[in-house]
């Protein structure tokens, strides 16, 4: 296999779909030698069906607005791989979906949930509705018409989708009400994220900012430091930036930054928890500013428009916002600062300048596939938990959380130990994931 020649073919057949392109090149140059060391996946073609997804659903969803008026927006299901288990990823609700963000987004699924340990496949899906400023009942209406088309496409054992930006624990109620009614079953294994009521998990909000954080945890103590102590800048305001500034806090470290579209809030003595809370209530709101962290805590939080997280003087990044949020000139911006550590929470949160300055100049760096699998990771335990009509505590949930992520940076050092004792964890990551995967589509034949 030569990466180049994969990447000419794609770049012919699918011309301006960049995320994609994007996250299948990473995956190709760090798996080309190790893959070109079996040549029965070459004869099998493998990587030119991996790189296929097995199919996309694209629909219309028409609903009403509170006006009156007739409101048209596309909606899709990328259906990627399902070698190892069914489809499994979430449904995205913003402008800026795409095809190729979703195919990228599923790409990538396939990967993080094969390095959970968990049988379950990679899928992407969403809308490019925008939530921002709809008032609850137009948002209803939406998931309603979206579950409309979408119904028959999962199910639990086929396609069990989750949250993903814009979609929360409210949009995932209003999604499973209108499947219920449509399925005439209670099925409530067909969507994960769900309301703890009704079948979801304790924890699941916090699973990915949990999960990121020991993996950070796991990282730090693998280069002989400790997180307590350190100073922390992240990304966005949303349910993951919330789990991540919960659980960082707690292990001791001080979280000074969070960040929004409209600029940056820099919190000279680290967010409280009375702070952390009120992200949610700025999430609920639909605003889109978190100007407003800073009008609520005057003198705690100090607004800057137009600048982002890393503008901040800190030790550790935690991009946990959107794809390509971090660029190079963030990366050096960052290292000027005294930054040592980033750890990609969003998926595919650095752009590959970003990437390749961290890796070059001295700073530990880990991707968002490995980083932020503890999400999924926790719907997979959801699923569990729905087959087995039960409910777990607190405690055991995050007991195997914390075991899965352990597991991951076990893989990470695995297969991305250098022959100078350094480790790649972009290298660890794909290799891990992209043979567990070969390894099933090879055994299940020619499909």
């Amino acid at each position: 296999m030569k990466t180049t020649d994969i990447m000419a073919r794609l770049q012919a057949k699918y011309p301006g779909e960049k995320e994609y392109l994007q996250a299948v090149q990473e995956v190709l140059e760090s798996v080309e030698e190790v893959y070109n060391q079996h040549p029965e996946f070459e004869q099998a073609k493998i990587v030119e069906r991996m790189v296929e997804p097995d199919r996309i659903f694209t629909f219309r969803v028409t609903w009403v607005d509170d006006r009156g008026e007739v409101q048209t927006n596309t909606g899709y299901r990328v259906q990627f791989n399902s070698a190892i288990g069914p489809y499994k990823g979430g449904l995205r609700f913003h402008r800026a979906v795409t095809p190729s963000m979703l195919k990228f987004l599923g790409f990538e699924q396939t990967f993080k949930n094969a390095l959970t340990t968990l049988p379950m496949g990679g899928a992407k899906g969403g809308s490019d509705f925008d939530p921002k400023g709809k008032s609850n009942e137009e948002i209803m209406r939406f998931c309603q018409a979206f579950m409309m088309e979408l119904w028959q496409c999962i199910g639990p054992d086929q396609d069990i989708p989750a949250g993903d930006v814009g979609v929360g624990g409210r949009e995932i109620g209003y999604l499973y009400g209108m499947y219920k009614k449509l399925a005439r079953q209670y099925n409530t294994g067909v969507l994960t994220g769900k309301g703890g009521t009704w079948g979801g998990s304790i924890l699941r909000p916090e699973a990915t900012g949990f999960g990121a954080l020991y993996f950070t945890q796991n990282l730090l103590h693998k280069a002989g430091k400790d997180i307590k102590g350190m100073k922390v800048a992240v990304s966005g305001f949303g349910n993951v930036a919330w789990g991540a500034c919960i659980k960082a806090t707690e292990l001791g470290a001080k979280v000074v930054a969070i960040s929004g579209p409209d600029g940056v809030c820099h919190i000279p003595d680290g967010i409280t928890r009375e702070m952390i809370d009120y992200m949610l209530v700025m999430r609920a709101s639909n605003r889109d500013k978190v100007e407003d962290m800073a009008t609520k805590f005057p003198g705690k939080a100090v607004f800057t428009p137009g600048k982002k997280s890393w503008s901040v003087p800190v030790d550790i990044a935690l991009p946990c916002a959107f794809q390509n949020e971090l660029s190079e000139d963030d990366a050096k911006e960052l290292k000027a600062n005294g930054c040592f550590c980033c750890c990609e929470v969003s998926n595919m949160g650095c752009q590959p300048g970003a990437i390749h300055f961290f890796q070059h100049n001295g700073i530990l760096f880990a991707p968002g596939k490995a980083v932020n699998a503890g999400g999924v990771a926790t719907s997979g335990l959801e699923m569990t938990q729905n087959a087995e009509h039960i409910s777990w505590s607190g405690a055991e949930v995050d007991e195997k959380l914390h075991f899965i992520m352990d597991s991951i940076h076990e893989q990470c050092v695995k297969y991305g130990t250098q022959p100078d004792g350094s480790i790649d964890y972009v290298k660890g990551a794909n290799i891990a994931g992209f043979m567990k995967v070969a390894t099933a589509m090879l055994e299940q034949g020619t499909i």
